[in-house]
């Protein structure tokens, strides 16, 4: 695979020296291991509303959505909201992994059920099936595509039982985590049984390559935690480690769910291509403004003690954009936080740089380009649903 190699003005819109180190810095970031890509695919669930084509955001002369996605700005009221227009097919979702999770012992069985029990919004699974929609032209996902969120949320679900462990997590959505209940020898089994009745149902989908890409997403996930636990000191400095990891982390998972459920469509490869990337750039984005709440959220709005990410020896963009300005933050990054007032130094002086503000442009400008992503797409409502994620994911509060 060659890595996709972003071009200046892709990676940033900088102003000034400062940003334009960032700017240079960010596009070795962007060199990420998947290929670029750029196009995506036809109309959307069209059958909830009736409006012609030309009630729906148009393409500019460059051929992507003729929208704008700045940060913290309301997303234009004629965008449906997601959630809203898959949600007769996520309703069932959660009885449904209820089955799908049974199992003949107790504990292993309420302990994959602890996450499900305290979701959100579903966000995967709605990724899933909005990019199953527009790849069809309107018509809403099939059978198998339904069961392709599913997996997707159950991987999920893994992961965060996994990580919660790694971690020592008390809280998760301001509820006790599984270990902190049925201990650590249990929740990774649980993550575990969770994976593997993931694997069992994708392998009964019989599509090779929808099989290797998930495969590929836990692979991935699995070296992002890696690449976290098992950082060099010089390596905890570098922006490119810090994107790759968050890749691997956070975006590979959506990016590949939303290629795979358009092969699972029967679709064309640049289809799947462009969806790929959409959920590539819509994921970092994601991860990104989690990284800036970690500073800014309360313990009750993120359900997990704010600052858990310095708690944790863990350098992420606010940080590493604070450290150009005042250098002393790089050997506090080194070591991990680990001496007394470490963590409440640099978080001072990140309040005191432009980290914040040239996180939220990093976010921005990855936002941005998952709804450039979807210009070959025909109007509809589904890519409009799509567009409208872009701008959810940059007003996150949680």
């Amino acid at each position: 695979r060659m890595p996709h190699l972003c071009t200046f003005a892709d990676a940033f819109a900088p102003t000034g020296r400062t940003q334009m180190r960032h700017a240079l810095r960010l596009c070795n970031a962007a060199a990420l291991r998947l290929p670029a890509a750029a196009h995506l695919l036809p109309a959307a669930s069209g059958a909830t509303r009736s409006h012609s084509a030309a009630a729906y955001v148009q393409n500019n002369d460059r051929n992507f959505p003729d929208i704008t996605v700045e940060f913290r700005a309301a997303a234009p009221g004629s965008l449906p909201d997601p959630f809203a227009l898959v949600q007769p097919q996520l309703r069932p979702l959660d009885s449904s992994i209820r089955e799908l999770v049974g199992t003949d012992h107790p504990v292993l069985a309420a302990a994959a059920h602890h996450f499900f029990e305290r979701a959100g919004k579903r966000f995967r699974p709605t990724l899933v099936l909005l990019s199953s929609a527009a790849a069809a032209g309107g018509d809403p996902a099939d059978a198998r595509q339904q069961r392709l969120a599913e997996i997707t949320e159950m991987i999920h679900a893994a992961s965060l039982l996994h990580d919660d462990v790694i971690d020592v997590a008390d809280t998760r959505r301001g509820a006790k985590t599984a270990h902190r209940i049925y201990g650590n020898k249990v929740a990774v089994l649980a993550g575990d049984f969770l994976l593997a009745r993931a694997s069992l149902l994708l392998a009964r989908l019989k599509d090779v390559q929808v099989v290797e890409l998930l495969a590929t997403v836990i692979e991935e996930m699995v070296q992002g935690e890696m690449m976290q636990v098992r950082a060099l000191p010089q390596q905890l400095l570098e922006f490119e480690h810090y994107v790759d990891k968050t890749y691997r982390k956070t975006a590979a998972l959506m990016s590949l769910s939303c290629e795979a459920a358009v092969l699972l469509g029967g679709k064309p490869p640049d289809h799947a291509e462009a969806l790929r990337a959409y959920g590539r750039h819509l994921g970092i984005a994601y991860q990104v403004v989690d990284d800036m709440l970690d500073f800014t959220g309360s313990a009750e709005s993120l359900g997990k003690p704010a600052l858990s990410d310095m708690q944790q020896g863990l350098a992420t963009a606010p940080t590493l954009f604070a450290a150009d300005q005042f250098p002393q933050i790089r050997e506090m990054i080194t070591r991990r936080f680990a001496e007394e007032g470490d963590v409440a130094t640099v978080s001072e002086l990140v309040a005191q740089s432009d980290g914040m503000r040239l996180s939220a442009e990093l976010a921005t400008s990855h936002a941005q380009k998952a709804a450039d992503a979807l210009g070959v797409l025909p109007p509809s409502e589904a890519r409009d649903a799509l567009l409208h994620l872009c701008f959810m994911v940059l007003n996150r509060s949680a």
